[in-house]
């Protein structure tokens, strides 16, 4: 897998005929042959589309624009990587740009951030080929009776709804053996989790994902914890998991991402927009083609088996 350094090395051997006029921008650099043969490695005939849709999204992006190319570069080949779509309204993969002090320069410095969507878990679990079914969904004012804990009985009355105000969050997935977990967050729990991984200086503060659409964040933490936890992880959904809400810096000879250590935890000093600090996708889609839902209870059906695995592992909670 090509790493950033080779990338850069690869694109300064080339001849100056084959060099773009302006390098730093992601449009130059997915024109070069370098990088577009390492999408076309990745993602074969479906390449042409793949970077198209990150130029376009990087054109309509402001705060996407200006981030360091080669972070928008790799953050779009984890995507490749997964075969995931990034484009917003889809809500499988997302780039997000992320203000952060650079370690050595002490500069504010801004790259984009790769965040895997709750779509993309589902999607990824679907390809081991090992779930029956899958789902998380938003637990509203009213629909609550009852969670025990210990023996994960819930008691849920959908049509007990009283109002939007979302109260907590329920996982849940059953394998083809029968073994079945569920899991609930209250809407507290989800918080406390949001501020103690937060990234900015305020840590009360909502930013990207989490501002323009929490509800879609809160259950990808749910069902990530679900799956790290109890679930059958392949080699790819244990790499997504490692790259999800990371700045990527690189890849290891196996496709396995390097993460950044740029010094982060602090708050890009504020402008005088303070919308300029995050960043507001669409409202995610509420189906996709390859995807069978049940129209009574929204859960995954009819799983086919796509890449069956019998890897599993455990992998923090981040």
């Amino acid at each position: 897998m090509a790493t950033n350094d080779s990338l850069k090395a690869a694109l300064a051997q080339q001849p100056k005929s084959q060099l773009p006029a302006e390098q730093n921008s992601v449009k130059n650099l997915m024109a070069s042959p370098v990088i577009q043969n390492k999408f076309k490695a990745l993602l074969r005939e479906k390449s042409a589309g793949f970077t198209s849709s990150v130029i376009t999204l990087v054109n309509s992006d402001k705060l996407l624009a200006e981030a360091a190319p080669m972070s928008v570069i790799s953050g779009a080949m984890q995507a490749a990587q997964l075969d995931l779509p990034l484009e917003k309204q889809f809500g499988f993969a997302y780039l997000v740009p992320f203000g952060e002090r650079d370690k050595r320069t002490g500069a504010w410095i801004k790259k984009a951030q790769f965040i895997l969507g709750y779509r993309g878990y589902i999607q990824l679990a679907q390809r081991s080929g090992q779930y029956r079914n899958i789902n998380v969904i938003t637990v509203y004012e009213g629909q609550l009776k009852g969670w025990n804990p210990l023996t994960e009985e819930v008691d849920y009355d959908p049509d007990g709804k009283i109002s939007d105000k979302a109260v907590a969050y329920i996982g849940r997935f059953e394998l083809l053996n029968g073994f079945v977990k569920q899991t609930l967050w209250t809407k507290e729990q989800v918080e406390a989790h949001r501020i103690k991984h937060n990234k900015n200086k305020d840590k009360q503060k909502l930013a990207g994902v989490w501002a323009s659409d929490y509800d879609a964040m809160a259950q990808k933490t749910v069902l990530r914890s679900l799956l790290s936890k109890w679930g059958i992880l392949s080699i790819e959904m244990q790499r997504a998991s490692i790259a999800d809400e990371q700045i990527i810096d690189d890849f290891d000879d196996d496709g396995t991402p390097i993460i950044d250590v740029t010094e982060s935890g602090e708050e890009e000093p504020a402008t005088e927009d303070p919308t300029e600090t995050i960043m507001s996708p669409e409202e995610m889609a509420e189906a996709m083609e390859n995807i069978k839902v049940d129209e009574v209870t929204g859960e995954i059906i009819e799983q086919e088996q796509l890449f069956p695995t019998g890897v599993k592992s455990k992998l923090p909670d981040k």
